[in-house]
């Protein structure tokens, strides 16, 4: 069975460390936080004090970081070179990372021999403790289906999906943010518009689940929020992180972003309003704030 170097021990990184341990791999964990040591340990992994430690005769290494930085700081050259120590090594990240930022250390990598894929995460602590994550890959496609069995232990077999070359998995990943984070706005200004209005929440929720307006944030989240959960599975400024790095592609590449720069404007208040907390929903509390009414449902 293979060895599986993993840095990374957070919300997400802790289950797929238990699910691959739990699969039979040899898992050898590292993350920057020494206090998670016993998590690793509680999961069945061997931890190691430094990601060169992890990367050291490992077959692929995992990372599962909060954003970019973390993940060019983790990726230097001694654990680069520990890993393509195995022959045939592959390192496969698993973070919410920019194009750009990782295209330097993916050729540093290569240029070791070591083989690449992104496969950026949807899905939250829960669908991880499952194994039904759902992953965008980016890469080289035969080298997607050589790791096929290993990510089959993390995520739903049938939502491993190949969007093409190097790139493309962090892309789409962003995408699907950005339209979320836009939806949760648009949804939250709607339904305070509805409440001022005199219309009743769950008469107003229902109906536009069952509408040509619905989504998936509506069927699926707005229930949370009208119980006050505002969603604390991610910080608001890895939020904020990614949807600059989104909106600064649109900015390169030339196409329209009027909506993007309004929903990243959005959350650069909230964030300076409520600081790196954690809540995927915090753009909309202070959209709640703004108009002085919270969305509410009785129970």
């Amino acid at each position: 069975m293979l060895k599986i170097g993993l840095i990374g021990m957070g919300r997400m990184g802790t289950p797929i460390c238990a699910n691959l341990v739990d699969a039979g791999y040899r898992v050898a964990v590292h993350d920057a936080r020494p206090d998670l040591a016993a998590a690793a340990r509680d999961c069945g992994a061997v931890w190691c004090r430094s990601g060169r430690e992890s990367a050291d005769g490992s077959d692929v290494l995992i990372t599962v970081l909060p954003g970019p930085a973390q993940v060019a700081a983790a990726l230097d050259d001694a654990v680069l070179d520990a890993l393509a120590s195995t022959p045939g090594a592959s390192w496969i990240d698993m973070s919410s990372n920019s194009p750009a930022a990782a295209a330097p250390v993916r050729e540093r990598a290569s240029a070791r021999g070591v083989g690449v894929l992104e496969a950026p995460i949807g899905g939250g602590p829960e669908d991880a403790r499952a194994g039904m994550l759902r992953l965008f890959v980016g890469g080289d496609a035969d080298l997607l289906a050589r790791h096929r069995p290993l990510l089959e232990v993390v995520a739903d077999p049938h939502r491993i999906t190949h969007l093409g070359g190097p790139g493309t998995g962090y892309t789409v990943k962003l995408l699907v943010n950005l339209l979320w984070f836009g939806q949760a706005a648009a949804t939250a200004e709607a339904l305070l518009l509805g409440r001022s209005a005199g219309v009743d929440l769950a008469a107003l929720h229902d109906t536009l689940a069952e509408s040509a307006a619905s989504s998936e944030f509506i069927r699926r989240d707005l229930p949370s929020l009208f119980a006050g959960d505002y969603l604390a599975s991610f910080g608001l400024d890895h939020i904020h992180e990614q949807l600059a790095i989104v909106t600064a592609l649109a900015r390169e590449l030339g196409t329209p972003h009027t909506i993007s720069e309004s929903v990243l404007s959005l959350h650069q208040d909230a964030l300076e309003r409520y600081g790196p907390a954690d809540g995927e929903l915090l753009a909309v509390a202070l959209l709640e704030e703004q108009a002085g009414i919270q969305l509410r449902t009785e129970p």
